[in-house]
């Protein structure tokens, strides 16, 4: 097996020409965070891009960073941190679900991986994701040809934006050696506001009716019975708690959490700032499940209304568990043994519809279930297309996503 590990954008293009011309498939792999995601790597080589490394840009007075794809995610949020500010969409990090260090370290994922695999956080619901952020990539496609879309500004685009294509393209499409994204400011202070002791429903309704008031939430989170107790070293105890986020300036949060607390009869508890910020890391990187075992986890989006059905349901048919983020518009599912694809998968479409994705098994059940959904109709027919244009020869990551 021969494994590249280039330190230019010139020495990626030099490897992928020569993959294009052998017909020769690659594996793409920055720190490796995300490796145990889709199918197993169907390939004799690989280009592993953890040296490909650098902020080329950063200009905080114009919100703009760039850097090369290898960049550690934990890197450059330490630098962004030193200048009071973020990237907004708050990615998360899967190293920990997959037995890495929690806090960003061990084998935390890189900027480009952020990208590919288009990360967000509990601040979905306002900020969005990766793909909403990012502002322009350079990138080698899989005929072996540079190309870049984007720069260093936001403005309007004729055609495919193939800054966002990329976006949760998990490196099908093309290896992105470098990109630019937007930061923001980051907020002065948080307050987590904490219902507790309410049934999924009862919580699902509890979180519509925070965002749907003038609080300005900025997450909303409910942890089950059990779950509570595995975030943060147990600082919610065991007890459901329901979770909401005011982000922004002291004097603001204050007035915002006391509506929260008018909104439900004063029956909150509050956690400030550090203690906030740690629990919300916590729920991000799927804490509860970061358990050390390759037991199945799926990562579910629909309807925020749909969640707890979900799980209720699926509660009749498996030995489940589970918890909500995004106002319960994303349930993380842990499996007992089994990754039970068809039952979920069924209920999903039941219940409205949305994405079922298998984030975490052991390599023979991902090379037996879709770990992604498969597309049809329209939205299959243009995946196809952009695939065909890019790499017609099938030779990035090929199987990924679905078996070929």
């Amino acid at each position: 097996m021969t494994t590249f590990t280039p330190h230019t954008s010139a020495e990626v293009l030099d490897a992928v020409r020569w993959a294009a011309g052998e017909e020769q498939p690659l594996e793409i792999v920055g720190r490796g965070s995300k490796r145990g995601i889709g199918r197993p790597a169907q390939t004799e080589h690989a280009i592993d891009l953890s040296r490909l490394t650098g902020v080329t840009l950063y200009e905080p007075e114009e919100l703009v960073l760039s850097a090369r794809a290898g960049t550690p995610l934990a890197e450059i949020e330490a630098m962004l941190a030193e200048r009071g500010q973020e990237l907004a969409f708050e990615p998360m990090d899967y190293a920990p679900l997959h037995g890495g260090s929690p806090g960003r370290g061990g084998k935390s994922g890189t900027i480009g991986g952020v990208l590919a695999t288009n990360l967000s956080g509990p601040r979905r619901l306002k900020a969005g994701a990766a793909r909403d952020h990012i502002l322009g990539v350079y990138c080698v496609s899989g005929r072996g040809e540079a190309f870049k879309s984007g720069g260093r500004v936001v403005k309007n685009v004729t055609g495919y934006d193939l800054s966002k294509a990329m976006a949760g393209s998990w490196g099908t499409l093309a290896v992105v050696t470098d990109l630019t994204f937007k930061v923001l400011p980051r907020a002065e202070t948080e307050t987590t506001v904490a219902l507790r002791r309410l049934d999924d429903e009862k919580a699902s309704a509890a979180m519509a009716a925070a965002l749907g008031s003038s609080a300005e939430v900025s997450a909303a989170a409910h942890l089950p019975e059990r779950v509570a107790a595995r975030v943060a070293d147990g600082m919610l105890g065991s007890d459901p708690a329901t979770l909401l986020r005011v982000e922004g300036f002291g004097p603001s949060v204050a007035y915002r959490v006391a509506m929260l607390s008018d909104l439900f009869g004063g029956h909150i508890e509050t956690l400030e700032a550090e203690r906030s910020r740690a629990l919300w890391a916590g729920i991000r990187d799927v804490e509860p499940f970061a358990d050390g075992t390759d037991r199945p986890v799926w990562r579910v989006s629909m309807a925020p209304s749909e969640g707890w059905k979900l799980v209720a349901a699926l509660r009749l048919q498996a030995a489940v568990d589970a918890f909500y983020d995004w106002q319960g518009g994303l349930v993380w599912l842990r499996m007992e043994s089994e990754p039970e694809a068809d039952i979920v998968r069924t209920l999903v479409r039941r219940l409205g519809g949305g994405h079922a994705t298998l984030v975490r098994a052991a390599a023979p059940v991902r090379a037996a279930v879709p770990a992604f959904e498969l597309q049809s109709g329209a939205l299959g027919a243009l995946s196809s297309r952009l695939r065909s244009e890019f790499d017609p020869k099938g030779i990035l990551n090929p199987g990924r996503m679905a078996a070929v």
